[in-house]
């Protein structure tokens, strides 16, 4: 390590900036935290000869920014997309009304660029992605949470808020939504509640934010007409702005995602992505590879995340007992967990820690933290099956140590 001494950056950064992150040492022996997925589902061989393929058909375009194809991206990315949001989601649209970027959190990124300030209003579910959340306190933008139930946002709830918010003269910028596995619940916003979703924000002039990460992954069928109600954007193109992804049904380290929006906000978007294009080789790839194989590799790599779920939910209400209410999702890589009231997940991160076990606590995924303080979120798609079973079993016991919950863990009361 070099010795040099060199200017007080301490001092010269900026306000505002986050704290340090800490050195990465490796994953933790029971990995229940981020967006991973089963590395097993993953057809490495395949993609090994999709991408043979590819650059040698078109890998000479790589002397160009965006292959030549533009800034919107690969063109057959872009068509896969088309075929995809079409068949699965119900959205019409061209090549030309996709933006493809790298990852969702940059389609993220991109839409506050374009829309917020500091001192605007956004409106949010009150469990949402911990990501979204964070990006827009960053901006100086508070969220206004809105209650959810077993079937997504409450339009009641969003209704009088709208109203209060019109009274005060505030218009929010927009309603941040995932309606379809919602992300940390798990849930489908029914096809009434999207349609009087629409209608109420038609009326206020609010645009519908709506990230649909998980999208792909649901364990009643794909595509729309299997108890999956379309994509609000399909719905109503002029008043929503879409996002999708390819992390959670190819690989997350493939930062492949896409935005669909009306031109005069696509085009906006466009001049804002200013990274002189995201990454082409794993655009060709995602795009040679699902292009073919789309349908069959989401319905086997979701039938094995259905099977580890119902591991971990066997798992949790094994060791838990009745201290612990599931939330079962209908799709995705997610359980979301309520503890008692008297649990404090925040207080349990590092003893767990030290047993090796990582988790996401609950007020991180919580526009009002302190709301969500004994509710936890469990990626079931990384760990195998008997991890998933040893690590809930070993995360109880913790969670014993420290609060006295549970106190009947398998039948057999539990002892210090």
């Amino acid at each position: 390590m070099s010795t040099t001494t060199g200017p007080d950056y301490e001092r010269l950064f900026r306000r505002g900036v986050p704290a340090a992150a800490p050195r990465f040492t490796g994953f933790p022996k029971y990995n229940f935290i981020g967006g991973h997925n089963d590395p097993t589902m993953l057809p490495v061989e395949a993609l090994a000869d999709c991408a043979a393929a590819a650059l040698r058909r078109e890998g000479a375009s790589l002397s160009l920014y965006n292959l030549g194809h533009g800034p919107l991206g690969h063109r057959g990315m872009r068509d896969l997309v088309v075929d995809k949001v079409r068949r699965h989601r119900g959205i019409e649209v061209t090549r030309d009304e996709v933006l493809l970027t790298s990852g969702s959190l940059q389609g993220l990124d991109l839409v506050n660029s374009l829309l917020l300030e500091a001192g605007d209003t956004v409106l949010f579910e009150e469990l949402s992605y911990g990501g979204a959340i964070s990006r827009v306190r960053t901006l100086g933008v508070e969220p206004v949470p809105m209650p959810l139930d077993a079937e997504g946002i409450r339009i009641d709830t969003l209704s009088n808020a709208l109203d209060a918010l019109k009274a005060k003269g505030v218009t929010p910028k927009y309603i941040y939504t995932i309606p379809t596995i919602q992300n940390p619940t798990g849930s489908i916003l029914s096809l009434e509640r999207r349609e009087q979703l629409l209608k109420l924000v038609r009326a206020h002039g609010v645009p519908v934010f709506e990230d649909e990460c998980y999208a792909d992954l649901i364990w009643t069928g794909q595509g729309i007409g299997h108890d999956v109600p379309p994509a609000l954007y399909a719905m109503d193109p002029g008043q929503v702005i879409h996002i999708g992804s390819f992390s959670k049904t190819l690989a997350p380290a493939l930062r492949s995602a896409y935005a669909v929006a009306p031109w005069p906000v696509l085009s906006r978007l466009v001049a804002l992505k200013t990274d002189a294009g995201s990454a082409s080789v794993e655009q060709m790839l995602v795009a040679e590879y699902f292009s073919r194989n789309f349908d069959n590799h989401v319905a086997a790599l979701s039938g094995v995340l259905k099977e580890k779920l119902d591991v971990m939910v066997e798992a949790v209400e094994r060791e838990f007992g009745s201290a612990a209410e599931c939330f079962v999702p209908k799709g995705g890589i997610f359980l979301w967990i309520k503890l008692p009231p008297e649990v404090d997940v925040r207080k349990l991160v590092k003893p767990a820690a030290e047993r090796g076990i990582a988790f996401n606590p609950g007020p991180e995924w919580a526009v009002v933290p302190d709301s969500a303080s004994s509710q936890l979120r469990l990626c079931f798609a990384l760990p195998s099956k008997e991890e998933i079973r040893e690590g809930v079993a070993a995360f109880a016991r913790v969670c014993f140590e420290q609060t006295g919950i549970p106190a009947r863990s398998g039948n057999i009361r539990n002892a210090g």
